[in-house]
């Protein structure tokens, strides 16, 4: 070893802790060793750490944290390191404890679905404490899916009625008459997303019979005008792709016990040219309102294929230098 070269040495009795720290080919522990410049080796049931002190240190305190992680949820995703290694850089690994023992639901496979990084903690905790809550952030980010458990949750404690999303069917300009086949036909590839999140938390099968029910309700932003929403878990998805005028008709349908998610990216608003995002004029608005939150998520809270934050950064430089 080189006089510059630190070795330190972590204890770690447990061998499936040892097997997913190191993951499927050693592809985690490289993702550390690539990050901090250091080689990790594993010798009589000691992790040894060998590079230059500050990495060292560094690292030591990361692998402490990602064996809390495998503790308590038996899997260490490659997401988790990526985010635990920010967390760790900027110093706020203790605040690694607030995401494991925050559960929202449990889906029908038996999934359990948590925030995943500060941005989604504080979106959690900021829906269950105001009435009417604005997720703003780029894709990947996990705005509506986790707006969808918070309101698969609310409705199994009984804590409202009925679930109702709706969504902008801004390509076919919100008039979908002159569209092939049913209502249900019509609308359904604007509101896939939106099943699909809905099938992964409750099943299709629990699904359907809370749709046939009118227990869960799922339509075009179009079919809320003139309703009174009252005791339901009321969430408007693609909240960018709102008129001004849609937006207010929106937010003026919440009756009393319900509550209002609006999620939306505003970097990507596919409305007519000439055409304001009600999602950006309600930002300047209701800003200051009590019972009102907003909560912007960024590139750093994305839980996708990590090549979408490369992306979404690429796309931020490019339109800088535009």
């Amino acid at each position: 070893m080189t006089k510059d070269k630190k070795e330190k040495e972590i204890f770690v009795e447990d061998d499936f802790a040892i097997s997913e720290l190191f993951g499927r080919f050693d592809e985690n522990i490289k993702i550390v060793e690539e990050e901090f410049g250091v080689e990790i080796i594993l010798r009589d049931g000691k992790l040894a750490i060998i590079g230059e002190e500050t990495s060292v240190q560094l690292v030591e305190k990361l692998i402490y944290k990602l064996m809390e992680i495998i503790k308590t949820q038996k899997i260490l995703t490659k997401q988790a390191i990526r985010y635990s290694i920010q967390l760790v850089l900027s110093g706020e690994e203790e605040k690694i404890k607030e995401l494991l023992n925050d559960i929202i639901c449990i889906t029908a496979s038996g999934k359990t679905i948590k925030p995943k990084t500060l941005g989604q903690k504080r979106y959690i905790d900021s829906i269950r404490n105001n009435d009417i809550v604005f997720g703003i952030g780029p894709a990947g980010t996990g705005k509506t899916y986790l707006a969808m458990a918070m309101a698969v949750n609310a409705f199994k404690n009984k804590e409202v009625n009925r679930i109702i999303l709706t969504r902008p069917a801004v390509e076919a300009g919100e008039n979908l008459g002159f569209l092939p086949g049913d209502l249900k036909e019509k609308v359904d590839p604007y509101l896939r997303p939106i099943y699909d999140a809905l099938f992964d938390i409750l099943g299709a099968e629990t699904y359907y019979k809370l749709v046939e029910k009118g227990l869960i309700e799922v339509a075009p932003l179009a079919y809320m005008r003139g309703r009174t929403l009252d005791s339901a878990y009321v969430m408007l998805d693609e909240a960018q792709n709102t008129t001004n005028e849609q937006m207010k008709m929106f937010l003026t349908r919440l009756g009393f016990g319900s509550k209002a998610i609006i999620t939306g990216d505003i970097t990507q608003i596919d409305l007519a040219k000439g055409k304001s995002s009600g999602l950006i004029t309600v930002s300047k608005i209701l800003k200051d309102i009590p019972g009102i939150d907003f909560i912007y998520l960024t590139k750093h809270d994305i839980v996708r294929h990590p090549l979408v934050q490369r992306i979404i950064e690429a796309y931020e430089r490019f339109d800088e230098n535009k």
